[in-house]
Order: structure tokens, then sequence, then C-alpha cells
């Protein structure tokens, strides 16, 4: 009994260390860059400038379908699937557009690659570009993201964006900043790019 009651305390421990050193690892990850140009209560509007991303398109409908394959082909490219067998630094977030025409799955690149600096993909369902400059509203959640809580907060922000008068244009996105198998301190939004003047 006392052996289990032993085993049972060393394998919490081993997992808060290892989870402790999973987070301060992510914490060294290269974030995408923007500016927080209001703050609200619930909400906040960024500025988001120009970045280079690797992006596939699908004809998924759902999350579940979209994330799967979407991540396989992203990570493939970014772990040598390139005409230079190239290792690129994995960033955060994920950006998710699931909707009724065309879902996208994008990795951000690290910002010291221009879209001329990046090797080809191997894979021509992988595209690279240039996004534009947008401002964005954005809502934070925590834990592992379900389609519940995508609509939820999606359905959310919607409201408060209709509450302060802010016109949206074009869907509602999912970031996710962690890997799957981080269990704590998890970090998801829903963003929508919106009409702003400074």
């Amino acid at each position: 009994m006392k052996f289990m009651i032993k085993l049972s305390i060393g394998m919490v421990v081993v997992f808060v260390l290892f989870q402790s050193f999973l987070i301060m690892s992510t914490d060294s990850t290269e974030e995408q860059k923007y500016t927080v140009v209001r703050a609200y209560k619930d909400f906040e509007i960024r500025f988001y400038p120009s970045a280079v991303i690797a992006t596939i398109t699908s004809d998924a409908k759902t999350y579940n379908e979209l994330s799967g394959p979407g991540f396989q082909k992203l990570a493939g490219y970014i772990f040598g699937g390139n005409e230079e067998n190239m290792n690129i630094a994995m960033t955060s977030p994920v950006h998710m557009d699931v909707n009724d025409s065309v879902s996208t799955m994008s990795f951000v690149m690290p910002s010291e690659y221009t879209e001329k600096t990046l090797p080809k993909p191997n894979d021509p369902g992988v595209n690279i570009i240039n996004t534009e400059d947008e401002y964005v509203a954005a809502i934070r959640f925590g834990g592992f993201a379900s389609d519940q809580d995508r609509k939820f907060y999606t359905d959310k922000l919607q409201s408060l964006l209709k509450e302060n008068s802010i016109t949206t244009v074009g869907h509602y996105r999912f970031l996710g900043y962690d890997p799957p198998y981080q269990m704590t301190d998890r970090r998801n939004e829903i963003v929508v790019a919106v009409q702003w003047k400074e």
C-alpha cells in the first residue's frame, strides 16, 4: 500500500515537472507579433502587421476534419519537406479558418524569413504567402478547445462587437497556441478582422 502511494506521488511529481518544463519551452517559441490598440473588458482590438505564412486549403467543414491532415502537411513542410531539406522553427499560433466554402490552416513563418528566402514546399498543396496588415478583434479562452468552446466564444465575440458597433470583415478564425500534449496553461483565441481607424 505504501509503495503504491509513493509510486502515485512520484508519478504526479514527474508529471508536474514535465508540464513545467513544457510550459518553459513553449514560452521560448516565437509568437506572431501584434500590437493591442484597444482593450475592452472581455476582448481586445489588435493590429497585426503583414506576415509570411505557410497555408493549406481544404473542403473540411469541421475543425477536427481540418486539423489532422492540415497539420500533417504543414509540419511536413517545416520539418524538411522542402527543396532544401531545411528545418524551419515552429511558431505560434496555428491559424484555422473553417467555413462552408474553403477552409484554411496556416503556420506563421519565423520573422527572420521572407517569402523569397523560404524554400519551396515539396507538397504543391502548401502555399507560401504574405498576409495583409489587418486589425482584428480577439477573445481568449483556456483549456482544450472543443467545437462547443469555439462556437461559444465565437458567438460571445460576435455579440460583444455588435454591442460596441464594431463592423467585422470575413470569417471568425481560431488560433491555437499550444501543442496537443500540453495539459495546463493552454491558450486559445477566436479572432475576426474588423474595420478600425486609429
